[in-house]
């Protein structure tokens, strides 16, 4: 009685308690598909990423005698589509049961119900023993609640699971220590060289052109940096742990011309494609977080932990709670096309240039960057969310849609009308020269609000005010902005709604 298995590209969990026994009769299949490969243009090393990490997989298995079927990109019995995939394998094979852990992607958990409900022998689904939290979890715990609040749910989940809990109270005196997480970094401390690697990744490449496969952003065919095997993925969460953790908290939110990572740990990938696990990860940091209290202090941790426990939980369980709606959300009725300086990095707006060109060069940007450069300007110029969620989606290495779409099209965007956000996160230049080096070098003034030497974010910002106030007359949080919106001269006002058309009219032209 043969069982197939099946695994998919972000399934990566070599811990995982099917792998606990090498049984003869069970077959597991996992297959490098146009199906993933096209549903949205990805970055070219975040393709690359992921198959380089299922071939790591299955070789390791397969050398601890678990039975593998695997097809490259260009094998030619490789039907590309997961259907045919599954009732190909299962005819050929003679499989008697059919068994896959549950996807975190709606569109492929649909896939596969419908996929069963075809099928003429027995199948059942597991959990993939990657969360914290079951799917459903977060909607549970919020019932009956107008406001789907992050820090309730994080302070319970620090409860649950005991983590940085002293007698039933939270270590350090404090849940929540963001106001210490918000520095601007000016050059010290030393920031050490990212862990990287120089990987050859030249053959994959051919495959990958041999396929057809379309994709776009950079990357060096002999100088792959990032960590796609468990034990590169472990050696860069001990290089986090070691060198930079002790500055993490401070700096979380900062970002600068000459520094790409900061003290960020790069492990998001590693996490999303369920090759290193949350609670592995947030042990180890506390592990040596108390091994080390004299060096490093408590802020530091907890505002990475907060990311880990609190903010990726909230999110996957937002996105389990709202979906199918949530993707088509577009409260704020915005419906703009991305300007081409998306694909290219090529505009004169500093911040811009730098957190896009850095996200095409590395298929990575941190969520400041991310949220206050490149989807303020996108909200701002009333982008369609649509539109957004493709360039996320597809940009960065670690962009799986349960966690893209709750941050794009919720966090920063706003579509959802605040299911997410209680707020939108928008902001006029004030913001990003605080918390970066970006408008030094900038050929806008971040202090001029009118003229052709304005920074176009503040245009920008008091249009998106003044076009969208309807949204936000009942929002307590938006008060002072909506107060102060309502004292400005109308004259002035005019002025600058004026160039904030012609920004959003042709934004590769600022």
């Amino acid at each position: 009685m043969k069982t197939l298995r099946l695994i998919l590209g972000d399934q990566l969990n070599q811990n995982h308690s099917w792998f606990n026994t090498v049984d003869e009769n069970v077959i597991y299949i996992m297959a490098e598909m146009r199906q993933e490969t096209d549903y949205v243009k990805h970055h070219i090393q975040k393709v690359v990423a992921f198959f380089m990490a299922m071939r790591d997989f299955k070789d390791q298995l397969t050398s601890k005698g678990h039975h593998f079927i695997y097809y490259t990109v260009t094998n030619p019995e490789n039907p590309q589509q997961l259907k045919q995939l599954i009732t190909q394998a299962i005819e050929k094979n003679q499989i008697h049961r059919f068994e896959y852990l549950l996807p975190d992607e709606y569109r492929l958990d649909q896939q596969l119900k419908e996929i069963c409900a075809d099928l003429t022998i027995d199948s059942a689904f597991f959990d993939t023993e990657h969360f914290y939290t079951t799917r459903s979890q977060l909607k549970d715990f919020f019932k009956g609640k107008k406001q789907l609040i992050m820090e309730s749910f994080y302070r319970m989940m620090r409860k649950k699971h005991n983590i940085m809990m002293v007698n039933d109270q939270p270590e350090g005196g404090k849940w929540n220590f963001d106001h210490a997480n918000r520095k601007k970094w000016k050059g010290q401390p030393t920031i050490p060289h990212e862990r990287g690697f120089r990987k050859n990744v030249t053959e994959i490449l051919k495959e990958l052109e041999e396929a057809n496969v379309e994709t776009f952003g950079s990357i060096d065919p002999e100088k792959f940096s990032w960590p796609v095997t468990r034990a590169d993925c472990l050696s860069v969460l001990n290089y986090f742990c070691n060198e930079l953790l002790v500055h993490f908290g401070d700096y979380q939110d900062a970002m600068h011309e000459g520094q790409k990572f900061l003290f960020h740990s790069r492990i998001s990938f590693a996490m999303n494609a369920k090759i290193l696990s949350p609670k592995e990860v947030v042990d180890k940091v506390l592990d040596h977080y108390y091994s080390h209290k004299d060096d490093i202090h408590i802020s530091q941790v907890e505002g990475f932990i907060r990311q880990i426990v609190g903010w990726r939980e909230y999110m996957r369980g937002i996105y389990w709670k709202e979906m199918p709606d949530y993707k088509n959300m577009n409260k704020l009725e915005n419906t703009n096309k991305l300007p081409d300086f998306y694909w290219t990095g090529n505009t004169k707006m500093n911040c811009l240039k730098h957190a896009i060109g850095q996200s095409l060069d590395t298929a990575y940007a941190h969520h400041i960057q991310r949220l206050m450069i490149i989807g303020n300007f996108s909200l701002l110029t009333q982008m369609h969310p649509d539109e957004v969620d493709k360039w996320y989606l597809g940009v960065y290495i670690d962009a799986l849609e349960w966690v893209e779409i709750t941050n794009t099209r919720g966090m920063s965007q706003f579509a959802d009308g605040g299911i997410v956000a209680t707020k939108p996160y928008v902001s006029s230049a004030n913001y990003i020269h605080k918390m970066s080096n970006y408008c030094g070098n900038c050929q806008y003034s971040y202090t001029k609000k009118i003229g052709e030497s304005a920074c176009p974010l503040n245009a920008l910002y008091w249009n998106f005010l003044a076009e969208k106030k309807s949204h936000f007359k009942d929002n307590q949080r938006m008060a002072m902005m909506m107060s102060l919106l309502e004292k400005m001269d109308g004259e002035k006002l005019a002025e600058l709604q004026k160039r904030a058309h012609l920004i959003i009219q042709d934004p590769d032209a600022f």
